[in-house]
């Protein structure tokens, strides 16, 4: 079993059959950065039309159980989720209403603060905010999973302490391996798998060490390293992969509507655009070889299964449903 724990591509039947070609069973797939709850219909809709389009290749999932029906068709199941509080605007009742709609998984933060949280650009970081913890309360209550890729240390720490079911960084790697603003220190890392959190390992070069030169044994390794430190349990794949996206998407990505200025995330103008991916894993048609990486640092068929998918495939089952 192959599972992606995020993507955001220029999507296209070509990708859809890069799905296929590496055998990826599920993709969480990213519907909302900066979309309010209309724009986010939007997307909702504009996905029925990749799956009646395209419908020998994907399907839509809402539990474990899709994912499930998807393989046994041969074809990748497309799981919903939103980088940003933005789609419940500053109503609570939209969690639910988000969650029938199909969404199962929920940004708390992207960067900067919102009304539930902190994000990691922010300088000061008074984590959970008083509708922020009414919010966790309510996704936990439906089955949405929170989600703090993008959220500061203290805010993903309350976060994980004030959730009722195990929260998620979808898509970030390990601070002390490479330090990006983005990625985790250990004390976070620690709070989210104490509760039985999921991480899924990124392979944005901005989130790698030596960038787009990260070597695969170098990633694999450091998977390892987690693996050995917290429990091969808590851990997958979140690529963030951004396949065939134009450079005028991440400058959207970062800037939003909250600034009239661009931000170049990571502190300078060298971090403009879309830096190139890893020869290795420059699309879906490459998950065979994160697969082969694994057992070359040395993980057996259990550890290589359970991080390229049957991990997150166990958290969906566990936490797509209500209480």
């Amino acid at each position: 079993m192959r599972i992606d724990g995020l993507q955001y591509c220029n999507w296209s039947r070509r990708i859809f059959q890069e799905m296929r070609a590496g055998g990826v069973d599920a993709v969480h797939v990213t519907i909302a950065y900066h979309e309010v709850f209309r724009e986010t219909v939007l997307q909702i809709e504009r996905w029925n039309r990749y799956f009646e389009d395209h419908g020998d290749l994907i399907v839509p999932a809402r539990t474990a159980a899709d994912v499930d029906a998807a393989r046994a068709s041969g074809r990748t199941a497309i799981i919903f989720g939103a980088q940003n509080p933005s789609p419940i605007e500053d109503d609570i009742g939209l969690v639910e209403i988000l969650h029938t709609l199909g969404l199962r998984f929920m940004q708390l933060t992207y960067n900067n603060q919102s009304l539930l949280a902190t994000g990691c650009y922010e300088v000061e970081d008074p984590g959970l905010t008083r509708m922020g913890r009414e919010v966790v309360a309510e996704m936990n209550r439906v089955g949405l999973v929170v989600d703090m890729s993008h959220s500061a240390d203290r805010s993903t720490i309350e976060a994980a302490e004030h959730s009722a079911r195990p929260i998620a960084i979808t898509h970030a790697n390990p601070f002390d391996w490479h330090p990006a603003r983005r990625n985790k220190r250990a004390e976070v890392i620690e709070a989210v798998v104490a509760s039985g959190g999921m991480m899924g390992f990124s392979l944005y070069p901005h989130h790698l060490k030596d960038g787009s030169a990260c070597t695969l044994d170098g990633f694999c390794a450091m998977m390892a390293d987690m693996a050995e430190r917290y429990g091969v349990q808590h851990f997958g794949i979140g690529s963030d992969l951004c396949q065939d996206q134009p450079d005028s998407v991440v400058e959207w990505m970062r800037v939003g509507r909250w600034t009239k200025q661009i931000d170049y995330g990571e502190g300078s103008a060298d971090n403009a655009g879309f830096p190139p991916q890893p020869e290795w894993f420059a699309s879906n048609a490459d998950f065979p070889n994160l697969e082969r990486g694994l057992r070359d640092v040395g993980f057996d068929d259990a550890g290589v299964a359970a991080l390229m998918g049957r991990n997150w495939y166990d958290f969906f089952d566990k936490n797509f449903g209500p209480l």
